[in-house]
């Protein structure tokens, strides 16, 4: 099963690439995308560790626990770790210079721990059929929310950091946890109510995360045009100062 599952790490792979291809405008350093991958992926680790000890301090299994287990034990805890592997691997680094910036590394965060959490994931499945259903499902959505919800995070901090403008770096965790949290509860809460034999109310969470989702992506999106742009801007600036 091990072979099979490093397969997990193809999804982020290659969400790396088309990051990478956004981005070749002025593309980051390799070295400096690796490290904050590894980082993103060593940071699963400590995850894994806090969430253990967090979710003892929430044991009730209905629906106020789904909530606890998607806000806190794994949205404000993962999506912490990321923030620090952004903050501590490269914020005060040179490279990180434009508004883009943000968004590639903090995708690059994400990715580096989804890319470790897929395989873990992976490597618990009982049989082909569960491993294809949760290959599909973490490749098209939980890989994906991991790269949005770093992407969001990084957007915000470079705003403040280069225009001094929107909520910045703790204002984009804390958006970036809500993403993480809308994403998990309907799972969580699909998983409570399958043990309540209530059919219908399973089938109506399982949409969400395809929802948030897709949004959460449009938004970033949005996010990357208007960096993009405004990096434009700055560099023909500084391109017409030299000339100058």
């Amino acid at each position: 099963m091990l072979g099979f599952a490093v397969l997990g790490a193809i999804p982020g792979i290659l969400i790396m690439l088309f990051v990478d291809i956004a981005d070749r405008r002025r593309p980051e350093p390799r070295w400096s995308l690796r490290r904050v991958a590894i980082a993103g992926g060593v940071s699963f680790f400590f995850a894994v560790g806090i969430e253990l000890l967090v979710q003892k301090l929430h044991t009730d299994k209905g629906i106020s626990g789904a909530f606890f287990q998607a806000f806190v034990v794994a949205a404000l805890v993962e999506e912490t770790l990321k923030m620090l592997v952004v903050r501590f691997f490269v914020w005060n680094r040179p490279e990180l210079d434009e508004r883009t910036d943000g968004i590639v590394y903090g995708a690059r965060a994400g990715l580096g721990f989804a890319i470790v959490e897929n395989v873990g994931y992976l490597l618990g499945a009982k049989n082909p059929l569960a491993f294809f259903g949760m290959f599909l499902m973490r490749s098209t959505l939980a890989v994906p929310m991991h790269a949005i919800a770093g992407a969001i995070m990084g957007h915000f901090a470079a705003l403040r950091r280069f225009d001094r403008r929107g909520p910045g770096m703790l204002g984009g965790l804390v958006l970036a946890i809500l993403i993480h949290g809308m994403y998990d509860a309907p799972l969580f809460l699909a998983s409570a109510f399958g043990k309540e034999k209530n059919g219908l109310a399973v089938l109506a969470m399982l949409p969400i995360p395809v929802i948030v989702t897709g949004l959460a992506a449009l938004a970033v999106r949005r996010m990357w045009k208007s960096a993009l742009a405004d990096d434009d801007v700055a560099s023909g600036l500084r391109r017409a100062g030299r000339l100058a």
